[in-house]
């Protein structure tokens, strides 16, 4: 029987198998993905230069255009013009021609020109990497069947189809459609599983959403991110420094609103708006649901779950020709009234806008006293301890 330069049990072979793709997860996560498109760790020559040159014999993806198309994705999140939401195209088009969506956008020479600066350009990556995919996919092919013979051929095969399957399709897919969320961000992202070892940490998705130029994927305790490992691995031998984490929030003993609130709150703005509403669901479901026996238009069950949907998600999760419908349910229940346009007062003050600090702050001290003057106890409850954050 033929064998390479290297005999092993047939478990020998399996463990060879998930070592490499292993190695190529790493890979992503961590170049690709953290270091390249996020700017979120500087990353010494020698890992960097390793990373590329796996990935190139791997999966035969070139840097920009991956760094292009992924900055693209958090840029145009959830919208037509995302390359690849499964909210917009289904999540079995994404699952299953996750590979076939990157190389589609891939062509696209605006998404390389606006998204894919700063990533490398020096004489390897011109006249070897970009252009040459084949060339390195044909090279592990090479070394594979040369160091296990004719196995080596299902273990190339494996290699092929394992960043399609678990990062085009399952992260890209299911991580905008199913699993928990830590954080009220402004997509459909999800936490897949709370331990990221699979897919190097990349199965906590809505963590990364929330945070995206965060090094460390893992926020809550019983969180962990094998990437996040390697990296501080990497620190340790001097190969890389993470630049920024996930905040965790801090909180004091105290009941006034001023600059340092203002500042603790949007630097902690998903934080805050996963307590809102954990702290006002009782009232969004009690008034829900009175709504819905009040309704007609709600008794169909489909029709009621996209309403609940509306004003349990993100805002973007409402279509704006739905608006009128949703004024005209809102205008039938004063209290749930009252929450949801104070939601979106609270969310506006991390928004985008061309209001100074001292126009916030007023903004902010303006919303807690009205809060505190609602009568609606959970409200009350909220704006107390919105107080309390800290830097």
């Amino acid at each position: 029987m033929l064998t390479g330069l290297i005999d092993l049990p047939w478990w020998g072979y399996i463990v060879v198998a998930l070592v490499f793709t292993h190695i190529t997860i790493a890979s992503v996560t961590i170049y690709l993905h953290r270091h390249q498109a996020h700017r979120a760790l500087e990353l010494h020559a020698i890992p960097s230069h390793f990373f590329r040159f796996w990935l190139w014999m791997t999966t035969g993806m070139v840097t920009k255009e991956w760094a292009a198309i992924h900055r693209k994705h958090h840029a145009k999140c959830e919208t037509p013009e995302d390359p690849h939401s499964p909210q917009v195209l289904g999540i079995k088009k994404v699952l299953l021609e996750g590979a076939e969506l990157y190389r589609a956008e891939a062509k696209n020479a605006e998404t390389m020109r606006r998204y894919g600066h700063g990533t490398p350009d020096d004489w390897v990556e011109r006249h070897l990497y970009t252009g040459r995919s084949a060339l390195g996919i044909r090279l592990m092919l090479i070394i594979n069947v040369v160091l296990f013979g004719p196995i080596g051929l299902t273990i190339w095969a494996v290699q092929m189809a394992w960043i399609p399957i678990w990062a085009a399709g399952v992260v890209n897919g299911l991580g905008h459609y199913i699993g928990y969320r830590n954080y009220d961000c402004n997509d459909a992202a999800t936490n897949l599983v709370p331990w990221g070892i699979i897919i190097g940490g990349e199965e906590l998705h809505n963590n990364h959403h929330s945070f995206a130029t965060s090094a460390k994927l893992s926020s809550k305790w019983y969180e962990f991110d094998i990437g996040w490992m390697y990296i501080r691995i990497l620190e340790i031998l001097g190969l890389a420094k993470a630049k920024k984490t996930i905040p965790q929030p801090r909180f004091e003993a105290r009941n006034v609103v001023d600059t340092q609130t203002l500042e603790a709150i949007i630097t902690h703005r998903y934080d805050v708006m996963t307590r809102y509403m954990k702290s006002l669901r009782s009232i969004y479901n009690e008034e829900i649901e009175k709504l819905r026996s009040n309704n007609a238009a709600l008794a169909d069950s489909e029709r009621f779950q996209r309403f609940k949907g509306w004003l349990t998600r993100s805002e973007n999760a409402q279509p704006a020709s739905d608006d009128a419908e949703m004024e005209s349910m809102l205008s039938s229940s004063s209290r749930l009234a009252t929450v949801h346009a104070m939601r979106q007062e609270l969310t506006a003050l991390w928004a985008r806008s061309t209001a100074s600090s001292e126009q916030l702050l007023k903004q902010l001290q303006d919303w807690c006293a009205r809060a505190e003057s609602s009568g609606i106890k959970q409200l009350q409850e909220f704006s107390l301890r919105l107080k309390t954050y800290a830097i």
